[in-house]
């Protein structure tokens, strides 16, 4: 049963690699979203996906109407990730909806991610470059969050996030 399951896991990591390396022409965009609708997610209209993409496993993630997901955006999907209508992520940034827990001293680390939580970015939001979003954040809708930002905490809609851990900059007005 192991084998079956590595295979599974070691051919859709292939087949991702492969079409999530191609560019963000509308045929490959459409084969893109194919792909993550067979693994689970649900994805609305117009969004774009540019080359490099990483989601995995793919089910609990929810994609709103015209999301744009930018160049080497990763997304970890076990916890749940929902994202909000006309929301930008920017370059490289990381969704992350799994995480280790730290044992106490002397028991060994998981080998995987034993802490999965939600994440929820909400409408209009707009995610600088080089951003880490962890796992059990809610980013409000309108807010902002500057580029090279860690979120470890949840953001208040229309509000300007920045800095590692983020903190409030300002509200939009």
């Amino acid at each position: 049963m192991n084998h079956i399951k590595s295979f599974v896991v070691v051919s859709y990591e292939a087949v991702m690699n492969a079409l999530f390396s191609l560019p963000r022409y509308r045929l490959f965009i459409f084969f893109k979203i194919t792909l993550l609708r067979i693994m689970g997610a649900k994805v609305g209209k117009g969004v774009v996906i540019y080359p490099g993409v990483w989601v995995a496993p793919g089910r609990n993630l929810i994609l709103g109407n015209h999301v744009d997901l930018a160049k080497d955006v990763l997304i970890t999907t076990s916890g749940g990730v929902e994202i909000g209508d006309r929301t930008l992520i920017g370059y490289r940034t990381q969704i992350i909806s799994s995480n280790h827990t730290i044992p106490p001293l002397g028991e060994p680390f998981p080998i995987s991610g034993d802490k999965h939580e939600k994440i929820v970015i909400g409408e209009d939001v707009w995610i600088g470059a080089n951003c880490i979003i962890t796992a059990g954040v809610t980013i409000g809708k309108g807010a902002v969050i500057a580029g090279g930002s860690v979120v470890t905490k949840n953001v208040p809609e229309n509000a300007i996030f920045g800095g590692v851990p983020a903190k409030l900059i300002k509200l939009r007005e």
